[in-house]
């Protein structure tokens, strides 16, 4: 059962993987600052580095949320598979519909649902839940929405030029911020690394010293930490394409300085999240970023539509997840039986969903295509540049 659970837990690592590759480099391949095939590539190393730097937010996960009593954590291998079947389910559901949920709460989700199915109330440490999950998410995509906003007008200001002579504005070529990018893509990937990769060790070291094999109270072995975070570095190279599509065509449709200034304020957001143990949703603050950095550009306009529907879809990823896992717990409580039927089922609906995925496919050739309906950050300035054409081309009346 813990060989299982493992297994079943780098799966998710994989998933986390393919996941969230948008949140670093959805924006750079969306300005051209890099070329797609080369930043997942470049993402995947960059994962692969940073889940070595840090094992905080492991610790959250093995020794926070789920509580630990004088004789051992109240929760059994079979109730941690039952979790993990809940958020790998989610990660697929959502991957296949091309929705940057959070693979953070997926995750979550499932585990206090098994629990709370499993177990009872009690098994659920909710201060620290409030603490270093709910609070975060809350105010993290906040934050980094208004330091992108402020990154944002402060390199519009900072690169303006005016005429001497007049006084006006010209125009101004901002390359520089395209090749910037390429660096602060980088760190995103690396501080997804620093946080994601860490949850899917917390819940081996949690299955571990649930089953004996490992002292209450430690942190990730050193296998434990490897084997996450080569899981993750392949899940990311895989591409994750159909959530990049998205990203690219819902909140990357910006330009190189507000790109620079979302990936910085999203990596200085999961940096510090990661150092502190809160287990953040690198999804929700690359997308605050992304719409602070619109926000702080003149001439843009925000389709709060559109953020309303990925917001929807992240207030519906803890509960949907939890029911899952809380189904799965209910069937591996009857025994070996509900084990094997839970871990049948699961596999089946995966292997659906990934040959279905296939009737449409989406690669690094075609995911990066925008398209006008799904923007979230749109240049009013297009629209009157188009109609001042349309205007000079009109032929005039002769007659009058």
């Amino acid at each position: 059962m813990v060989a299982l659970v493992i297994a079943l837990a780098l799966f998710f690592d994989f998933t986390n993987g393919f996941h969230d590759t948008a949140n670093a480099m959805a924006t750079p391949i969306a300005t051209g600052a890099i070329k797609p095939k080369t930043a997942v590539a470049l993402a995947a190393v960059l994962n692969l580095v940073g889940a070595f730097l840090s094992t905080e937010v492991a610790k959250t996960v093995s020794g926070g949320i789920i509580r630990e009593g004088s004789g051992g954590v109240q929760i059994t291998p079979d109730i941690i598979f039952a979790g993990l079947m809940g958020a790998v389910l989610w990660n697929m559901i959502t991957w296949l519909k091309g929705l940057p949920s959070s693979s953070s709460h997926a995750l979550f989700g499932g585990l206090i649902g098994a629990a709370i199915a499993g177990i009872g109330f009690s098994s659920v440490n909710l201060e620290v839940l409030l603490q270093k999950v709910i609070l975060p998410a809350v105010f993290a995509p906040v934050i980094a929405g208004a330091v992108a906003y402020i990154c944002t007008r402060l390199a519009y200001a900072l690169t303006a030029r005016h005429d001497p002579e007049t006084g006006s504005k010209l125009t101004q070529k901002r390359g520089g911020f395209r090749t910037g990018q390429i660096f602060t893509s980088s760190l995103v990937a690396l501080a997804h690394g620093t946080n994601d990769a860490q949850k899917t060790m917390g819940i081996i070291t949690l299955v571990l010293i649930a089953a004996g094999t490992q002292p209450t109270g430690t942190g990730p072995q050193l296998w434990v930490i490897a084997a996450c975070a080569l899981a993750i570095a392949v899940g990311t190279y895989a591409g994750g394409w159909r959530i990049i599509r998205t990203m690219g065509s819902g909140l990357t449709e910006v330009k190189p300085a507000q790109g620079f200034a979302a990936e910085t304020s999203t990596a200085s957001a999961i940096l510090a999240s990661s150092h502190l143990g809160f287990a953040l949703s690198t999804t929700q603050v690359a997308s605050g970023s992304v719409i602070g950095s619109g926000m702080g550009r003149k001439g843009t306009t925000v389709r709060w539509n559109m953020v309303g529907k990925i917001a929807l879809g992240w207030l519906f990823t803890l509960p949907a997840a939890g029911i899952v896992g809380a189904l799965t717990a209910l069937l591996v409580k009857t025994g070996v039986v509900g084990v094997v039927i839970a871990a049948v089922v699961g596999t089946a609906a995966v292997l659906f969903m990934f040959f279905y995925s296939r009737k449409s496919d989406v690669g690094h050739h075609n995911a990066v295509e925008v398209e006008e309906a799904g923007q979230a950050v749109r240049f009013a300035k297009k629209k009157a540049l188009a109609r001042a054409r349309a205007k000079a081309n009109k032929p005039k009346d002769t007659q009058r």
